[in-house]
C-alpha cells in the first residue's frame, strides 16, 4: 500500500513527497528511481539515494542529554526507568544520550531499560512501567505513550519524547519536561531546494537537531520552580553551547542493558 501511494503522488504531479520508508528502503528507493523529477524526504535509517531521495532520522539525543541532567538532579532512589518501542538506533541513541546526561551530574543513578516490541501499545508500555516503579524506579523516560499514565497513577514524575507529553498525554504535574522534535525547518530547507531546482538526494541529519532548529526542550511548566536553579543554569549554558557547536553528545547507536 505504501508503494502505491508512493506511486499515485508521483504519477499525480507533486514536486516532494515527504514521509517514512522505515521497513521498506528498497521499495521506497525503486520508486524514486522511476520519478526522477520528484523529489522524495524519507524518514529512513540508510543514507541518501542517487539525486532525488533525501533522508531524515530522529536525532533528538540532545534535548535528551539536557533531560537526562534534570532527572538525575530530581531521583531520590537513584533508580530511573525507559521505556521503548524496538531497540532500534533512533530509539537508543535517545536513551544513551539520556543516561549519559543523569549520570553527569549523578554518578550514582542506575537505569532500568525496556522495549515492549510495538510503537503503540499504551496498556503495555504502563504495565512496564509499572514493572519497574515497583523495582524502585521513581522517575520515568516515556518514550512510548503509556508510560506517563503509569507515573501518574504510582505518583512520580516522568520526562517525555517527541511530542510535548506535558500538554499532549495528560502529564499535568507528571511531565517535567520533554525532548522535542521539530520537521518544520527541515522541511522548509527541501521545499526550497526544489523550488531552486537545486534538490539532491542528501541526509538531513543536522535538521533533525537543535543547531538547525530540529530539536528542543520542552517548557517546564509547573515544574518551573520544582527544578534547581543551577541546575536550569546548566542546562541553559549547555543548550546555548550545542547549538553553538562548543560541545557535543554522543551518538550510540548500540542497544542500552
Amino acid at each position: 500500500d505504501y508503494v502505491r501511494v508512493l506511486r499515485e503522488y508521483a504519477e499525480g504531479g507533486v514536486n516532494l513527497v515527504v514521509g517514512e520508508a522505515f521497513g521498506i528502503s528498497r521499495e521506497a528507493r525503486k520508486v524514486a528511481d522511476d520519478y526522477p523529477g520528484v523529489a522524495f524526504l524519507m524518514g529512513d535509517p540508510f543514507e541518501a539515494h542517487g539525486d532525488n531521495f533525501s533522508v531524515f532520522d530522529n536525532y533528538i539525543h540532545e534535548p535528551c542529554y539536557l533531560m537526562g541532567i534534570i532527572a538525575g538532579s530530581m531521583t531520590k532512589s537513584n533508580r530511573i526507568g525507559m521505556v521503548g518501542g524496538y531497540p532500534i538506533g533512533e530509539v537508543n541513541r535517545l536513551f544513551h544520550a539520556f543516561m549519559a546526561g543523569a549520570k553527569s551530574v549523578n554518578p550514582d543513578v542506575e537505569f532500568k531499560v525496556t522495549f515492549i516490541g510495538s510503537w503503540y501499545d499504551p496498556p503495555k508500555a504502563k504495565e512496564a512501567a509499572f514493572a519497574q516503579i515497583e523495582a524502585g524506579a521513581d522517575i520515568m523516560y516515556a518514550e512510548r505513550a503509556g508510560v506517563v499514565d503509569a507515573a501518574r497513577e504510582k505518583g512520580i514524575i516522568a520526562f517525555g519524547n517527541v511530542n510535548d507529553m506535558n500538554k499532549e498525554e495528560n502529564g499535568t504535574d507528571v511531565v517535567v519536561t520533554s525532548a522535542l522534535w521539530h520537521m518544520e525547518d527541515a522541511i522548509g530547507h527541501a521545499v526550497e531546494r526544489v523550488q531552486a531546482g537545486t534538490f539532491a538526494g542528501e541526509n538531513y541529519k543536522e535538521w533533525t537537531m537543535m543547531a538547525k532548529g530540529g530539536a528542543s526542550l520542552a517548557p517546564y511548566y509547573e515544574f518551573e520552580d520544582k527544578i534547581d536553579a543551577d541546575i536550569k543554569a546548566q542546562v541553559a549554558k549547555l543548550a546555548a553551547d550545542i547549538i553553538a557547536g562548543n560541545f557535543s553528545v554522543e551518538i550510540n547507536d548500540e542497544e542500552p542493558k
